[in-house]
């Protein structure tokens, strides 16, 4: 039997795209175990939500661990306490750190509210994002989940799914509309690794 993989989560706002993957995980269409949910934000809807559903929780940040490399080693600390194959970031906003990049080396998985290699690297996230694609008139956009490397944006790209731009939309009505692919982008690929057919390096 093949072995139900555990998703550790990364996190700093909301928390939308991890509703989602653990809705999946609740109605079966994830085979999937969700381990853990740190975030860098102690007052995050990620934390409020995980702990409403049972989640061990964890607030890490340069607030509870100054200095970068202690931090780093506290976030990979928790990930392996609790056993996790798979890291998703699901709206993080910081750089995932080195320890935790080679301990986790092709297993980091990050969603991008854009077509990358457009509108992606540093500073481009949530609305920047859709204004950036309104001014540079684009016709559609998209969302991308990607690897995670030591670079914004940079890592392979696993999949895209393309949102057309309508002539009459605002940054929050594009947003909205991306955020909906995202959603449905994100537990697609995670299913697709789960089934064998994405295959990640680290994995195979």
């Amino acid at each position: 039997m093949a072995k139900v993989l555990r998703l550790g989560f990364l996190a700093s706002g909301r928390g939308s795209n991890l509703q989602a993957i653990l809705q999946a995980c609740r109605d079966g269409r994830l085979k999937a175990t969700p381990a853990v949910v740190i975030s860098n934000n102690a007052n995050s809807g990620a934390l409020a939500l995980a702990r409403r559903e049972a989640l061990p929780a964890c607030h890490l940040s340069s607030k509870t661990h100054p200095d970068p490399e202690n931090l780093d080693q506290a976030i990979t600390a928790i990930l392996q306490k609790h056993g996790v194959d798979l890291v998703v970031l699901a709206g993080y906003m910081k750089m995932v750190g080195p320890l935790t990049l080679r301990t986790y080396r092709n297993r980091i998985l990050n969603i991008h509210p854009a077509l990358l290699p457009n509108h992606g690297g540093q500073g481009m996230y949530g609305m920047a994002v859709h204004e950036a694609v309104l001014r540079a008139g684009e016709k559609e956009t998209g969302a991308t989940v990607h690897l995670v490397d030591g670079v914004y944006d940079s890592g392979l790209i696993l999949a895209q799914r393309r949102v057309p731009v309508h002539s009459d939309d605002t940054p929050d009505r594009l947003a909205a509309r991306v955020l909906e692919t995202e959603h449905e982008l994100y537990v697609e690929v995670l299913r697709g690794i789960i089934e064998g057919n994405i295959k990640l390096a680290a994995m195979t």
